[in-house]
């Protein structure tokens, strides 16, 4: 029986909600709740609850596994799972800030279902369904749309751009969630993606494991084999998703060779506390799942309520540094909005420099002095073997990308400057910008 919070002494319906929880996974999902009605005899919900999951329903649709309801605390409004998963009326407000893609991963989109962001690595989207449609979800936009199902010819184009890139040798695949495509259709897409000799790793990003862990069977890791190297990144947000049926699901992952990792949301009122975190974090690691990253939570519409200040994902790092072991510790990011990508924050250890010496600090506020060495070079050789043999695609080192391009001593670039400085049109259009 599931690990969710029961009443000692079930009624019917909540009995009901247990016995669906524990049924295999496409039997769930014939039963899965889509509708205020359905979710009312298991979460006890007034008329005005009712009537704002109806709303906010009508902008991003509410679908919410047996399993994944029967983790709900019916008697708490302020259940963490039940604010992952429930519409609310805050899903209605929208904020100046708020952007229907945040991520900008349809503008960096060479082909539809793909994007291309970063040099050596892009993202497929193989389904746009999830078995919950999470509230805080970045993808809202497109997620459960009939009308942009991913289809076999856009997955065809996909594959296509993806071969004749030979930059890229990592694929993540995600959605939608992968894990919602029965295993002859992932199959046969990891399949084309293998077969791209380019192509070194293979990701799949997917949140079965914690709102449908019965979706993890042998037949499903048995294929999954077949396609390593592959790695896996789930979706925990909270330790009361970590249940015996989700370790098991885990456990059946890393016992099938299957590298697991972790991103979290970083959400107000769900996990946004030190002491959840840590919990959450070494719960994980007892599962053989390495906590990976945790997201400061994206500008999509309707989710302000979710998010935290900055401040407090740093709150949180300071207090797992040196409180838990260091591979329990995730990399806290923020999502840059309109296309910048991941951005590392964490608190200040670096505190002064001086030409011989860096001053440092521990996660005591301990102070403490590291000696620079007295000679090095700082420059490579002109020619190495090894670094001669890691650019069989004519790449150079540093690349001429970003920041990468002030690191590199034959480039000629000073400075990365902003297109539109209105100094610049102060000096008159023949004027050379510095960076030139």
């Amino acid at each position: 029986m599931s690990a969710a919070l029961q009443p000692t002494l079930l009624v019917p319906e909540r009995r009901r909600l247990l016995e669906l929880a524990e049924l295999p996974w496409r039997a769930q999902l014939r039963h899965i709740i889509t509708e205020p009605e359905q979710l009312a005899q298991y979460v006890p919900l007034s008329d005005r609850e009712m009537a704002a999951i109806r709303q906010a329903a009508a902008l991003f649709p509410m679908a919410i596994t047996p399993y994944y309801a029967s983790l709900m605390d019916p008697d708490d409004p302020r259940c963490p799972i039940r604010k992952q998963a429930v519409p609310s009326r805050h899903e209605l407000v929208v904020e100046r800030s708020d952007l229907a893609d945040p991520l900008a991963e349809e503008a960096d989109s060479p082909v539809e279902g793909l994007t291309h962001r970063y040099p050596d690595r892009v993202l497929l989207l193989a389904s746009n369904h999830c078995a919950v449609f999470c509230r805080h979800c970045t993808r809202k936009r497109r997620v459960g749309d009939p009308n942009r199902a991913i289809t076999r010819r856009m997955l065809e184009r996909a594959f296509d751009y993806i071969a004749r890139t030979p930059a890229i040798r990592d694929v993540l695949v995600s959605g939608g969630d992968p894990l919602m495509l029965p295993d002859e259709r992932l199959d046969w897409i990891l399949g084309r993606i293998r077969a791209i000799r380019h192509v070194e790793v293979v990701r799949l990003g997917t949140r079965v494991p914690v709102v449908l862990p019965q979706r993890i069977t042998p037949e499903l890791v048995a294929m999954l084999r077949r396609h390593q190297p592959l790695w896996l990144n789930t979706h925990f947000n909270h330790p009361r998703e970590l249940t015996s049926e989700s370790t098991q699901a885990l456990e059946m992952l890393a016992d099938g060779g299957i590298p697991l990792g972790n991103q979290s949301v970083l959400l107000r009122d769900v996990n946004d506390c030190p002491l959840v975190m840590r919990d959450l974090v070494q719960g994980l690691v007892r599962r053989r799942v390495r906590p990976y990253y945790l997201y400061q939570c994206d500008l999509s519409r309707g989710i302000e309520h979710f998010r935290t200040p900055v401040s407090k994902g740093i709150e949180i790092m300071e207090m797992l540094r040196g409180h838990t072991s260091g591979f329990a510790v995730p990399t806290y990011v923020v999502d840059a909005p309109g296309g910048g990508g991941k951005i590392p924050v964490m608190p200040n250890y670096l505190i002064s420099m001086a030409p011989r010496r860096v001053v440092l600090r521990n996660f005591e506020g301990v102070f403490t002095v590291y000696h620079e060495p007295a000679h090095h070079e700082t420059s490579c050789p002109p020619s190495c073997d090894h670094c001669d043999q890691s650019r069989p695609r004519g790449e150079r080192w540093c690349p001429e990308v970003g920041v990468g391009k002030l690191f590199n001593e034959s480039s000629s670039t000073i400075s990365l400057v902003p297109t539109d400085l209105p100094r610049h049109e102060r000096r008159g259009a023949g004027s050379p910008s510095p960076a030139e």
